[in-house]
């Protein structure tokens, strides 16, 4: 399935990102998202999200997943032994494919990141794999997720990130911005998506950054792991008491 006509993409940056063309782009990449993923990551993105949900300590807790696509991350959280996750996504598209696989104890929910239509203190722990990049005001979106979480409770915030090592840097760069894109007009249903994928990368921020706002949003014992190469940070905090 190929695109007619070119959709408008949001901006790779913070500054002018609209929540419209976020909840279209996903929209329109809904049908063949997984597939899409498992190609471009060469079947690296669902060990990415089992690490995610470990990371969770999900055993018997109340999950929120945001951004949750199709349920992938929500899924392993499941398998993981939590009592229940809510999967929550700014694209409608995305909730309908995720609802339609008909998984129990999941509760889907369209919605925004920057505000949550839940109580404060709802949840044992907060998950985002690959979302907060497409938030508009993502350290908004983080003071959500700490105002839900219960004290104590974990976030975990798995995201793209720049390679370690300058030479795997160097290859890493020119595989989004060249092969990428290529590869996206074969396995995906909005490949020019795959075009704004590769700039929003770019364009956030380092670990450090990431860690700060995740510090200053209200959890403590902040720490990252690196996957794959620097390729993927996955960030774990704690909810401090308030």
């Amino acid at each position: 399935m190929t695109e007619t006509q070119p959709r408008p993409l949001p901006a790779a940056g913070r500054e002018g990102k609209e929540a419209a063309l976020v909840q279209a782009m996903f929209d329109a990449v809904a049908p063949r998202y997984d597939l899409a993923n498992a190609a471009l990551s060469l079947g690296q993105d669902a060990h990415w999200r089992r690490v995610t949900a470990q990371a969770a300590r999900p055993d018997g807790a109340s999950v929120l997943d945001v951004a949750s696509g199709p349920g992938n991350v929500a899924t392993e959280l499941l398998a993981r032994g939590a009592d229940h996750v809510t999967a929550l996504d700014l694209s409608h598209a995305m909730v309908a494919e995720g609802a339609s696989r008909g998984r129990p104890r999941i509760a889907w929910v369209n919605g925004d990141a920057q505000r949550l239509p839940f109580a404060d203190a709802s949840f044992d722990a907060v998950t985002i794999s690959f979302g907060l990049r497409n938030v508009a005001d993502p350290e908004a979106a983080l003071r959500e997720f700490a105002r839900v979480t219960r004290p104590g409770g974990r976030l975990v915030v798995c995201e793209f990130a720049d390679p370690l090592h300058a030479g795997f840097r160097a290859v890493y760069r020119r595989y989004l911005v060249g092969l990428l894109p290529q590869v996206a007009r074969v396995v995906s249903s909005s490949p020019t998506a795959y075009r704004y994928l590769a700039d929003s990368i770019l364009a956030w921020p380092d670990r450090r950054t990431v860690a700060t706002w995740i510090a200053g949003a209200g959890y403590g014992e902040v720490l990252v792991k690196d996957l794959a190469g620097g390729i993927v940070a996955v960030h774990r905090g704690f909810r401090l008491d308030v």
